[in-house]
């Protein structure tokens, strides 16, 4: 059974060991595993969130891509893509808007952390925060449910996130999940993710000693400035005040969290037990940066070549994005039509009103070497559908008659960015020719459905 694995980082700085060792070294092992589907994007919508220096956003993004490339991502076996590639995920985002509680969002930690910033300095409990920041879980939950994710890799931090897209996942599935089978989805419309952290490295120590992110401009950088920048950064992380020959406590020390995130059990155990002797601070961190750079240093070298040629990261996210959308592509055009959204057609009922006569859509039924088929052709004569073989004409014309039915138009489904199929109880009875783009493929699913309402007035 395979596994689908799903993560993105926001492109609003340089990334950093916090991003490396919580979210892009996990990610990365997980998808080389046989048994896995990784999907991995820049988060450059939720950049804008946080920053609006368009400037920084620009050459965070290569940063960000380069760093995952350099540290071993392989495109050929994920799906590697820009966030804002994909037109289907803030559609999906407001459609699960229009189903999320606002209490939900209210309990955001975010939010509240920002609310309760406000009111301790005595302003208005919402002044500065916009309606991105109060929506983030709602777009987060977007990102997860259009590809249904399994697994998402993320620090403790984020956790609550998750949790936040199963709450609204399952909202959604509840209120329209009936609908999405009847319009030619399997199962429930979106699975519900699980969390995937790694215990030992979930949340990695800054300078400061608190969370390494660059919220709170206390990072050690990836790749950026070198090993000397990597060696500075180490240099300002904080420290107690014991000297040289005095015991230090290494669950209390940033420099212990952090040599812990690259080193095994023997190496971190021979760590502690120096630091306990007395091993002096500057040694201390002069281990940490040697042990950091063993790991580090040829994955620099990689990086350096593709800040270099952007037009091959370039290159491989547009790829990303194709291969990305042929997900998405077919699953929003059956939410659509499970929320109300989809091609109009008539209401079911006894009424029918009069039509001019006039050219038609009409059931051509053959056989071939094969066996008894039927095709749906046009008013001009186009070739809309063509069924499978059946072994007896009567198998034939039973299907047939199905493409005349009320709920015919809702029963066209994507099949990939390419081809779509006439499907009933979950087999396909007929299938389009296959099109070379996705915009072509979704006028012919409106020209079959405009056809299969004429075979019915024409009754």
């Amino acid at each position: 059974m395979t596994t689908r694995f799903l993560t993105g980082i926001t492109t609003t700085g340089t990334p950093h060991l916090g991003n490396y060792v919580g979210a892009i070294r996990p990610a990365i092992a997980a998808s080389r595993r046989n048994d896995a589907d990784g999907f991995f994007f820049l988060a450059d919508y939720h950049a804008l969130i946080k920053s609006d220096d368009p400037v920084r956003i620009a050459r965070s993004r290569l940063e960000i891509a380069a760093t995952w490339l350099a540290c071993g991502l392989d495109p050929e076996r994920v799906t590697f893509y820009r966030q804002s590639d994909i037109p289907e995920i803030p559609e999906l985002t407001w459609v699960l808007t229009c189903v999320t509680a606002k209490g939900l969002l209210n309990r955001a930690h975010a939010y509240k952390a920002a609310v309760d910033q406000n009111t301790a300095k005595g302003e208005d409990p919402d002044a500065a925060i916009t309606a991105g920041l109060y929506m983030y879980p709602v777009l987060m939950a977007a990102d997860i449910l259009l590809f249904n994710a399994d697994k998402v890799p993320v620090g403790r931090d984020q956790v609550q996130h998750v949790e936040m897209t199963r709450d609204i996942g399952q909202r959604f599935n509840h209120l329209h999940g009936k609908a999405w089978r009847a319009a030619g989805g399997e199962g429930e419309p979106f699975v519900l993710p699980e969390v995937a952290i790694e215990e030992s490295v979930a949340t990695l120590p800054g300078l400061d000693g608190r969370k390494m992110s660059k919220s709170y401009d206390n990072t050690v950088p990836l790749f950026e400035g070198g090993a000397k920048a990597t060696r500075e950064a180490i240099a300002k992380i904080v420290t107690d005040s014991r000297e040289p020959g005095q015991a230090k406590n290494p669950d209390s020390s940033s420099l212990y969290a952090i040599y812990r995130a690259f080193a095994g059990d023997t190496e971190s155990a021979a760590f502690r037990h120096e630091l306990e002797a007395g091993m002096g601070w500057g040694d201390a961190k002069t281990k940490l940066f040697e042990r950091i750079d063993t790991e580090i240093a040829p994955l620099r070298e990689h990086y350096d070549t593709l800040m270099a040629h952007p037009d091959d990261i370039e290159d491989a996210l547009r790829e990303g994005a194709r291969k990305a959308r042929a997900v998405a592509a077919p699953r929003i055009e059956i939410m659509r039509r499970a929320v109300g959204l989809g091609a109009l057609v008539a209401p079911t009922g006894k009424t029918k009103i009069a039509k001019k006569p006039g050219k038609r859509a009409r059931i051509i039924s053959f056989r071939d070497d094969e066996g008894f088929r039927f095709r749906l052709v046009g008013a001009d004569g186009e070739e809309l559908l063509l069924s499978r073989a059946f072994d007896e004409p009567r198998g034939a014309g039973l299907a047939s008659r199905a493409l005349a039915a009320e709920e015919a138009g809702l029963w066209l489904v994507p099949v990939d960015a390419s081809r779509f199929a006439f499907m009933q109880d979950g087999a396909a009875l007929a299938a389009s020719v296959e099109f070379t783009e996705l915009a072509a493929r979704d006028a012919a699913i409106e020209r079959t459905r405009a056809a299969l309402a004429s075979l019915r007035d024409a009754e």
